[in-house]
């Protein structure tokens, strides 16, 4: 069960800034609320709260126009954030937390939902069109060009452009809630292998998990 959606951020300062140029920044996608905690558009932040858990980061805090956990994954250090300004400008909580640590966009990636993938299926990509995908191109425009690795999160197409709107800032289907779970849990298993640098083994190990 997604057990993580729900939690109640703190409160907190931001601390003076630092120079911390080999930290990972991780960010998932969504729309702030309750009432789109399920949406398939907010795919991105019901994974990377599933890494968070899975890699006993700290407490989530609000900070930078977002949410933030921080953490170790394979000694690599990783800000995990979720940006709570709405999907259409997600880039202004990402530029901020990129400032603030001195973070390059080589060390950014997004997870995010992606029409053009079935339920279920994930991909891992660096750099490319933004697939209209809103908060993939505000990021783009804020944060200095569209070189950051996106982790491309199934969640189907409704087959027609006019129901796309309605589809995202839907729930997913009873079908489509396990492999939802399942790729939330394959990820968070096998991030190690993402934040050394380890795509190609990433990927194909949270393929097997979703299909075992």
């Amino acid at each position: 069960m997604l057990r993580w959606l729900f939690s109640r951020p703190k409160e907190t300062q931001e601390p003076e800034a630092m120079q911390s140029s080999d930290m990972l920044l991780w960010i998932g996608l969504g729309n702030p609320g309750a009432n789109h905690a399920l949406d398939r558009h907010n795919i991105g932040f019901m994974v990377v709260d599933a890494i968070a858990d899975d890699h006993n980061f700290g407490s989530e805090q609000s900070k930078f126009s977002g949410l933030v956990r921080t953490g170790q994954i394979g000694g690599q250090k990783v800000l995990i954030l979720k940006p709570t300004t709405f999907m259409n400008k997600s880039g202004v909580a990402v530029q901020k937390a990129m400032a603030f640590y001195k973070i390059p966009l080589s060390n950014v990636t997004v997870f995010h939902d992606e029409l053009d993938l079935s339920p279920g299926k994930i991909r891992v990509k660096m750099g490319g069109g933004l697939a209209g995908h809103n908060g993939l191109r505000s990021i783009n425009q804020l944060c200095g060009g569209p070189e950051f690795q996106r982790i491309r999160l199934g969640i189907g197409h409704p087959g027609h452009k006019d129901r796309v709107s309605g589809y995202v800032l839907s729930g997913f289907s009873k079908d489509e809630i396990n492999l939802r779970d399942d790729m939330s849990n394959g990820i968070a298993r096998y991030a190690e292998h993402l934040a050394s640098g380890e795509t190609d083994v990433f990927q194909t190990r949270v393929a097997e998990y979703i299909a075992r």
